[in-house]
């Protein structure tokens, strides 16, 4: 069986999966975010924090409530990397430094997941347990609580109020991450990923030498950091890495896991909203865009330039064999299609056009299906620019879910989708124009220009995977890519939900016959197109110089 058919027999396995758990799970999720009834745990949860789990709140104390347990959370991590020496089961592995920890601490509260280090080599299992691991469930979980929120400002009428940040955190914990994680992580274990709190095992190698092969509690954290698009893995060759992803099986279940949770919330929506139509549009969009991107990274990676790949039947340098050229693109994808940045193969090593694909997966926004609960709510705001862009060419106020959407709204989804470029462009210009990044570049020209524009695209993006090829551990890349990080993540949050805040105090319009409708093949193309028009006027001409100078080449 060539590796092309296997590729697509996993496809297939992986849409019909998908397709299964779709609706039940879709379905579940509305209802986790709709009940009034809370669990005896979360009531606990409640009691201990001092919080009214019935008050419903306005998108300023929602947005406060983000902030304020994000930065804490920020602080603990920080402070457990400093402290790790008196932490247990730390392996006498020391205090990380300032700029890392920093680095670190932002990189996992802001869902993205950025390493600059050797997992296995600086951090030891209680930082990476109680640490890491815990901001993988609730960094996601503040993803969904924010999406949900933007749903039930266009489900709700006059009331300016968008639910309780509070209880939207710890039911995505208890009643969608940790059961899911927990079957999983029994899964992966039975598939042959690890699981240990030893530090290593001491071999002999076959060159007679002493080894140690490190070892981690890695099943827990590795269904994790798919289930909630986080990306970081407990070794540095993260999901290449036989111990973490053993074989086709165990790939499959990662993909799946990767993307079940940002297209199922596509049914969430239109669940929520009373129109599941208007759900299956977003969900049309964001599996065109994916297909097309499989369909490119397939076959770039199989047509490459070069004597040595053309011999090789492929551009095979970078990949498992395990995996191949099909599979390791397919996880390419979903994991820059989503804020995953997971990876099972080096995209250093792609071709041009294959390199090409997943940097532009997140120049795009990551809405294709985006993260948890991140890609919702970027789609969402493209909708809003969609309608507006629509309502400019007929002469007409816009309206979305019978919602107008006037200057308040459609200020904050421009301030949404115009962050992430600003934290790209401004960001890497900043380092291509110091002298000490040729340095830290293991190639120059255009594919050295592709390795810092992918770094700050990953941290922008809050995606986390990384190109390679760049040295980041200076403190300028330290500290440049956090607040790329930061600014990535929370300043598009607070603009949507002030987003959320304005569409909620309206009332609902009727339709009319001029009203734009949004549930069709129409509105489908045009929101396509939006996504795509935005990401090319923004980046096309840095692209040009980069991973397409190369392709052409």
């Amino acid at each position: 069986m060539s590796s092309l058919t296997v590729g697509l027999v996993q496809v297939g396995l992986l849409i019909l999966a998908i397709g299964v758990v779709y609706r039940p799970l879709g379905d579940y999720l509305a209802h986790v975010y709709t009940s009034e009834k809370h669990w005896r745990v979360e009531k606990a949860v409640y009691r201990l924090v001092r919080i009214d789990g019935d008050a419903q709140q306005r998108w300023t104390t929602y947005a406060a409530g983000v902030l304020g347990f994000s930065v804490m959370s920020i602080a603990l991590l920080y402070l457990m990397q400093r402290l790790q020496p008196l932490l247990p089961l730390s392996f006498g592995r020391g205090a990380v430094e300032p700029a890392m920890a920093f680095n670190t601490a932002v990189s996992f509260v802001t869902n993205t997941n950025w390493q600059s280090y050797v997992p296995e080599q600086v951090l030891g299992h209680t930082v990476q347990m109680a640490g890491l691991t815990v901001q993988n469930f609730v960094s996601a979980a503040v993803g969904m609580a924010v999406a949900i929120a933007l749903v039930r400002g266009f489900a709700v009428a006059g009331t300016g109020r968008i639910g309780n940040f509070w209880v939207d955190i710890t039911r995505g914990c208890t009643r969608v991450l940790l059961p899911i994680a927990v079957v999983a992580a029994v899964l992966l274990v039975a598939l042959g990923g690890a699981m240990s709190l030893a530090s290593g095992i001491h071999v002999v190698g076959l060159d007679g030498q002493a080894h140690t092969i490190a070892t981690a509690p890695i099943a827990s954290q590795e269904v994790i950091k798919d289930l909630g698009t986080n990306g970081g893995g407990v070794l540095n060759a993260n999901s290449a890495h036989p111990f973490s992803n053993p074989g086709g099986i165990s790939n499959l279940l990662q993909i799946f896991l990767i993307l079940v949770i940002p297209l199922a919330l596509t049914r969430t929506f239109g669940t929520m909203v009373g129109d599941r139509r208007q759900g299956r549009v977003l969900l049309s969009v964001m599996v065109a865009i994916m297909a097309v991107m499989t369909a490119v990274v397939w076959w770039a990676e199989s047509h490459p330039n070069g004597a040595a790949t053309l011999a090789a039947g492929g551009a095979l340098e970078g990949k498992e064999t395990r995996f191949g050229l099909f599979l390791s693109g397919l996880f390419a994808v979903a994991t820059t299609g989503t804020s995953t940045g997971a990876v099972n193969a080096m995209h250093d090593s792609f071709t041009g056009l294959g390199g090409l694909v997943p940097l532009l997966n997140m120049l795009l926004g990551e809405v294709a299906p985006g993260g948890v609960g991140a890609g919702l709510y970027g789609i969402l705001v493209l909708a809003v620019i969609a309608v507006f862009l629509a309502g400019l060419m007929v002469g007409r106020t816009p309206e979305y879910l019978g919602k107008k959407l006037g200057r308040r709204e459609v200020t904050a989804a421009a301030i949404s989708i115009l962050v992430m470029p600003t934290m790209v462009l401004l960001g890497a210009g900043i380092a291509l124009a110091l002298p000490s990044t040729e340095d830290a570049l293991n190639n120059i020209g255009a594919h050295g220009l592709s390795e810092v524009l992918y770094a700050f695209a990953s941290a922008g993006n809050n995606n986390g995977s990384a190109f390679a090829g760049l040295t980041v551990t200076s403190d300028f890349f330290q500290i440049a890519l956090g607040l790329a990080m930061l600014f990535g993540r929370f300043v598009p949050i607070l603009a949507v939900l002030m987003l959320a805040g304005a569409v909620a105090q309206q009332q609902r319009v009727p339709a009319t016959a001029g009203t734009l409708p949004t549930t069709g093949p129409l509105f489908a193309g045009l929101l396509g197109g939006t996504v795509v028009l935005v990401a090319a006027l923004t980046f096309l001409p840095a692209l040009a110089l980069a991973p397409i100078a190369e392709a052409l080449a």
